[in-house]
């Protein structure tokens, strides 16, 4: 049972491609800084970002979806981004396959946890002892 966000095979794939992206990018040329550069950096990330708060949201299930959606709109975007620095010659035809081709499956993970909702969102499964909490017990914060 996952149990966390960072253990889903989606978020996975995405943090390694993205940190794969930024790797790469730093080759690129300084004129492409705050053009493709910064766009496909933060795209890449977007899409990891989105799916730890699809994880967070997973008790509400037209949240979960949103924003499960709104990480496939960032692969497409990045998707995009990964076009254009092939076609400027940025990126080999391998690199660009490779990658591509793990956005693809990035987009295929989170299209099947869309369509099976039900199996991702809902109440805990899990749970824990109460905590008892009073007011005198609280830490202070400085």
């Amino acid at each position: 049972m996952v149990r966390h966000f960072r253990e889903l095979r989606v978020y996975q794939q995405a943090l390694e491609a993205s940190m794969h992206l930024f790797v790469l990018s730093k080759a690129w040329p300084v004129e492409e800084r705050y053009a493709l550069t910064d766009q496909i950096r933060r795209s890449s990330r977007s899409v990891c970002a989105n799916i730890a708060e699809a994880w967070r949201k997973r008790r509400y299930p037209n949240h979960f979806v949103s924003k499960l959606t709104d990480a496939d709109a960032e692969v497409a975007e990045t998707q995009s981004w990964l076009d254009m620095a092939l076609r400027c010659g940025y990126l080999s035809a391998e690199q660009h396959g490779k990658l591509d081709a793990t956005y693809e499956a990035i987009a295929s993970g989170l299209v099947g946890m869309m369509q099976h909702r039900d199996t991702w969102c809902g109440p805990a499964r899990l749970r824990e002892e109460p905590v008892p909490y009073s007011p005198d017990s609280a830490p202070e914060i400085d």
